[in-house]
């Protein structure tokens, strides 16, 4: 049995958390596609073995979500379990906006529990008939995973509840977590079952499944998939407070596609992977793009809607004529206000009635003239707070009826009985107002529907006694903290903990003229009509489509344990540099250029000290002393830093500060660049730079010869990245006319000469050696951040436009596996001093290569 204390918590056995009949797993499949590596762990690649006939489409979506699309009924008289598709069902309708010939299969939980004895017969009936794989959780792990980790601990952080007090939300448990990673698995396993790794799609839903990302990316690294957040997401503030935060994150970031409702919920998003993870996202033609290790996760704001076919339906029968004639005929003579909610504490209902009871009490003309239907869905979860929101709710109404009730009216009247759709639709259709008085909701569809309800159909029309071609009219009051909201620019939003202004807007909104009615009324439907579910789901496919359009010319690397775990996804020709072929090319040469970045490259990053070791400083002696090397150290440092540093290095040329100044060995002089020679524009700069540095605490200045740069690594991640945008677009406007060039780089923004580049200075340094009879036949360029890809791109231009009488052998070098310019990778600053070394070891023979590799060794 594996330790509680194991940091693979994908991996973990949960034997202390109950006895749970793991699905079987089979034997890994190794991928044969060139240039694809498998994973091949223990949680490994495991793809359609147990439903290789199944018809395989061109195109299929896997929709996994925590409950099938479907109704369960066991017959009383066969004891047979008969199934339907819910047509309610969000799932069962996005298919509207799929092409036609795309197949649609689904994974999730039934809502019904089926004996284990019965669950394979089940399995392969849903499956051929409604291609459906259910997953079938145990009874104790049901109960842990949904009522326990989903909806104690994630569904109240989500509506910005904390667990403040045991009295007031449920402190976090990590059995519930463990509970939550083990059905996550088995959802995973199940996907894994059916999934054709080439061909599929994998769209997850919501935030019950948000751990299984990173499972189905561990199995199958070139997994086209996307998530679909349906709830809130918070702020960074309150979602740092969960013990998970960074598991949650990370896993979600191996998809190529998440989704939210609105552009607040992103941003939230956003702010959590810069603030907790380091991570930097920029707009890319129209989209967010997130930058994780090697990898761009794309991120999308779409709005769900409805389905309008459905609803439309629904409205043409029968029965919802006669509902809405029985309506007509109860409230005749009264306005009627509609609220459709569930019983939960983030609903508002309790303020909804608050606000009315004032509406009434600011306004004795609408006594008796005004009503509220509130239609009570069932709560989803039980509880203690739960059970105060029902009290509240019935105490409060009990109150209104004691004061405001008449013979012949009721101000609010509360239906908690089972509502069938049709006559909800027919109180939408009567209702002159709807309010949705949420504290937050995710995105909540009541509004749309009731503006459909609204425009009605011709039966409808006819039963309500509107003329043909008259105007519709419809009022909404939308609460601010509701995801529906930013898309309904005529409804009167309010802030629900405000009765008094909500209060007012109910007074607005039922007697407002006809005109202006009909004009909100119209600009809803618009929208509604235009962004239904079928839109919605369209255009989350196509982009998922581009997000993964890329997958199979790339080669993917796993890489981490646990839920450290990512994939990188890198060009086919990008492969880890071998020391032994490059010692090979470089024993076979005549003339080679080195040329090596400092910081990050020779020098690790985090490194404390920047002054180079005794080791780094004998191998790259050993290097130049030998007459065949020209061997350069590019850096954005200043001159002085690096004179003093490699003052024992005669030979070694360094450029410093991006190649402004050069020298090419220890008894040249310094050049400097010709093309930038005016130095005003620092006086521009600086005095910006220090009104930044004034506003952002933890952000410093760095003067240079050449240059200006603004550092923030050190204030806080999120106002650092929102303050280093804003700085750029400052200086950017200001120097609009001056020969600079503002560059936004690691924690930094620098100005530069115009011109003054590592790119350039690569080009110089090559055309130089040419016209001095000397063209190399070797050129290594080793960098690892973005100035460095300007020197890739221009050893690789400059070696193809020079005159020479061979191609010269030409190894550009990133450090870590990255999207880059360069073909070949170094992990790290530990690799790049071994292939230094072997380098050195070609070019002279050490008398005592023992001592020097243990020197090495003990450097590492």
């Amino acid at each position: 049995m594996v330790s509680r204390s194991c940091a693979n918590l994908l991996d973990m056995a949960t034997e202390n958390i109950m006895d749970i009949a793991m699905t079987a797993r089979r034997l890994p499949r190794v991928m044969t596609v060139p240039g694809i590596i498998s994973d091949l762990d223990n949680y490994g690649s495991n793809y359609k073995d147990s439903f290789a006939d199944l018809p395989v489409s061109r195109e299929r979506i896997i929709i996994v979500a925590n409950q099938l699309p479907l109704v369960s009924q066991k017959d009383a008289h066969s004891g047979e379990w008969c199934f339907s598709f819910d047509e309610d069902s969000l799932l069962l309708q996005m298919k509207d906006g799929f092409k036609s010939d795309t197949e649609v299969y689904y994974v999730g939980s039934l809502k019904a529990d089926i004996d284990a004895c019965e669950q394979e017969k089940v399995a392969q009936q849903l499956l051929e008939k409604y291609h459906c794989v259910p997953t079938f959780l145990p009874r104790e792990l049901q109960r842990k995973f949904y009522h326990g980790f989903c909806k104690q601990q994630l569904w109240p952080l989500f509506h910005y509840m904390l667990p403040l007090c045991p009295d007031h939300g449920d402190r976090f448990d990590r059995s519930l977590w463990q509970a939550y990673i083990s059905a996550n698995k088995i959802f995973a396993d199940k996907v894994t079952e059916i999934i054709d790794p080439d061909t599929d799609y994998v769209w997850v839903h919501d935030y019950h499944l948000m751990v299984l990302p990173i499972m189905l990316r561990k199995n199958i690294l070139r997994v086209k998939l996307g998530f679909f957040l349906h709830s809130p997401f918070p702020s960074s503030e309150i979602y740092s407070t969960l013990p998970v935060r960074e598991e949650i994150l990370k896993s979600l970031l191996n998809c190529d596609l998440i989704g939210f409702h609105t552009f607040d919920y992103a941003r939230h998003f956003l702010s959590c992977c810069s603030r907790m993870l380091g991570l930097d996202y920029e707009s890319k033609r129209g989209y967010i793009g997130l930058e994780y290790v090697g990898r761009t996760v794309s991120i999308k704001i779409l709005p769900v809607g409805i389905h309008m076919g459905r609803l439309q339906s629904v409205l043409n029968l029968p029965c919802t004529a006669a509902k809405v004639r029985e309506i007509q005929e109860q409230f005749k003579g009264k306005k009627m206000i509609i609220g459709v909610d569930d019983m939960d504490i983030f609903k508002g209902i309790s303020l909804k009635l608050l606000a009315v009871e004032q509406l009434l009490k600011q306004n004795p003309e609408l006594q008796g003239n005004v009503v509220l239907v509130q239609i009570v869905n069932p709560a989803r979860s039980d509880g203690k707070d739960v059970q105060e929101a029902i009290e509240e709710t019935y105490s409060t109404a009990k109150r209104i009826k004691q004061t405001y009730s008449r013979p012949g009216y009721d101000p609010v009247i509360l239906i908690d009985s089972h509502v069938c759709h049709y006559e909800k639709v027919a109180y939408y259709a009567v209702a002159e107002c709807c309010i949705l008085n949420a504290l937050r909701d995710g995105m909540n569809l009541v509004p749309y529907e009731y503006v459909v309800c609204r425009q009605g159909t011709e039966q409808i029309d006819e039963v309500r006694g509107i003329d043909v071609g008259s105007t519709h009219t419809s009022s909404l009051v939308v609460s601010e903290f509701v995801g529906c909201s930013p898309s309904l620019s005529g409804a009167i939003r309010v802030n629900p903990w405000d009765i008094e202004a909500v209060a007012d807007a109910l007074k607005v909104a039922i007697t407002g003229t006809d005109k202006e009615m009909h004009l909100r009324h119209e600009k809803h439907y618009r929208y509604v009509s235009s962004h239904d579910i079928a839109y919605w789901a369209r255009s989350f496919e196509q982009d998922l489509a581009r997000a993964c359009r890329d997958h199979d010319s790339k080669r993917w690397w796993p890489t981490g344990l646990g839920f450290s775990f990512r994939a990188i996804a890198l060009s086919q020709n990008f492969r880890k540099m071998s020391v032994e072929q490059i010692v090979s090319a470089y024993n076979r040469t005549n003339r080679r250029a080195i040329f090596l970045d400092y910081d990050g490259t020779v020098l690790p990053q985090n490194s404390i000290s920047k002054v180079p070791s005794n080791e780094l400083i004998s191998v790259l002696n050993t290097l130049c002393n030998d007459p065949k090397n020209t061997v350069f150290i590019v850096s954005g440092r200043g001159r002085s830093s690096l004179s003093e540093w490699f003052a024992p290095c005669d030979k070694l040329g360094l450029a410093a500060e991006h190649g402004f100044f050069i020298r090419w060995n220890k008894n040249c002089k310094w050049e400097t660049c010709s093309i930038a020679t005016d130095f005003n524009w620092k006086g521009i700069v600086e005095p910006i730079m220090k009104l930044y540095v004034e506003a952002t605490d933890g952000s410093y200045i760095e003067s240079k010869e050449s240059a200006i740069v603004w550092h923030h690594e050190y204030a806080n991640a999120n106002f650092g990245s929102f303050q280093a945008k804003e700085l750029l677009d400052h200086l950017e406007n200001v120097l609009a006319n001056e020969p600079v060039v503002v560059r936004r780089g690691n924690h930094i923004v620098e100005v530069n000469p115009q011109g003054v580049s590592k790119g350039l200075v690569a080009e110089n340094l090559l055309s130089t050696l040419v016209e001095s009879g000397k063209p190399p036949d070797f050129v290594l360029c080793i960098g690892d951040d973005r100035s460095d890809e300007d020197m890739f791109e221009s050893i690789y231009s400059k070696s193809s436009s020079l005159s020479l009488p061979a191609a010269p052998k030409i190894f550009a070098c990133t450090v870590g596996q990255k999207p880059s310019k360069a073909k070949y990778y170094l992990d790290d600053t530990v690799d790049v001093i071994k292939l230094l070394e072997g380098l050195a070891s070609a070019s002279v023979p050490l008398r005592k290569p023992s001592k020097i590799r243990v020197s090495f060794e003990s450097a590492v």
